[in-house]
């Protein structure tokens, strides 16, 4: 993949190491900090393109407690864009996207989806598939950001990213629990 060469360091770059492993300990970190600053990047640009997609799901859905919950996830990403420019500040970077090119799949698979089943039940359960991918995808990357934070000492980006691991968690409980309420029989019904 050739955005994780961005993020491996050229040898020949390094300064010789003279320190042994107090050296190669703060290669470690620095090399930890540029994984986390490069998926800080990656989960970014995703929950920026969400904005653009929830939309569109909300568009497509009928039940109304989908679009309820699609909704409210909406204004939940809004607040999780934002707190990852604050993460980015207290890295001390400036807060940029780089495609992540996972999220443009599911995206791309959420419109497939969309577009190949009729408005109804059928669809609904095929958005709620989409989205819970989509959720999957930021639970395990925004899981993987918070243990890296804890890791480097960065206590206020670890508590940030806690707020929206959590929020994630709970829009995907709460799909499941629309799902199973009555989504997926009144589906399996109109097939």
């Amino acid at each position: 993949m050739e955005n994780r060469n961005a993020i491996q360091k050229n040898p020949a770059d390094s300064k010789s190491q003279s320190n042994g492993h107090a050296s190669k300990s703060n290669d470690v970190a620095q090399g930890l900090r540029d994984l986390f600053v490069h998926e800080l990047k990656d989960i970014f640009w995703a929950e920026n393109a969400l904005l653009k997609a929830i939309p569109k799901m909300i568009k497509n859905a009928t039940s109304k407690e989908l679009v309820a919950a699609l909704t409210n996830h909406l204004e939940e990403t809004k607040e999780q864009v934002t707190r990852l420019e604050k993460v980015f500040s207290l890295f001390k970077e400036k807060a940029a996207a780089e495609k992540c090119e996972a999220m443009a799949g599911l995206m791309k698979e959420a419109e497939a989806i969309m577009e190949s089943t009729e408005k109804g039940m059928v669809r609904d359960a095929g958005i709620i598939l989409a989205a819970q991918k989509v959720e999957h995808y930021e639970i395990a990357t925004y899981g993987t950001l918070l243990s890296f934070a804890k890791t480097l000492g960065e206590d206020k980006a670890a508590d940030l990213l806690q707020k929206t691991l959590s929020e994630e968690v709970g829009a995907d409980v709460h799909l499941t629990e629309i799902a199973e309420a009555h989504i997926n029989v009144e589906a399996m019904e109109a097939a």
